[in-house]
């Protein structure tokens, strides 16, 4: 399947949707892998520019090394844990769909 095709297809449920009088289920049912996509991609992009950013800090300065690492470390726990905190609420909003 082509990303056109994919498209097309969620353009087709959600006409559908509008047309039946789509529902809050059916809205979040389509609202929370597309939330949760966004949520981790976001934190993709931020994690490879936090790990970039310290390895050229390191390579610029190798006597400082060990406190670059503590920190990006740290600041790439921060951000997986707003990943996290994302796929928890997906879940918890999820169990409203039954």
């Amino acid at each position: 399947m082509t990303v056109r095709t994919v498209g097309t297809l969620i353009f087709k449920l959600i006409e559908r949707g509008v047309r039946d009088r789509m529902d809050f289920k059916t809205a979040l049912g389509f609202t929370l892998p597309f939330g949760l996509a966004i949520a981790a991609f976001g934190s993709a992009l931020a994690l490879g520019r936090a790990v970039s950013a310290a390895m050229e800090a390191m390579g610029r300065q190798p006597e400082a090394a060990a406190k670059i690492q503590m920190g990006m470390i740290i600041g790439c726990a921060l951000i997986e844990a707003l990943t996290i905190y994302a796929l928890v609420a997906v879940f918890f909003l999820g169990g409203k769909l039954e």
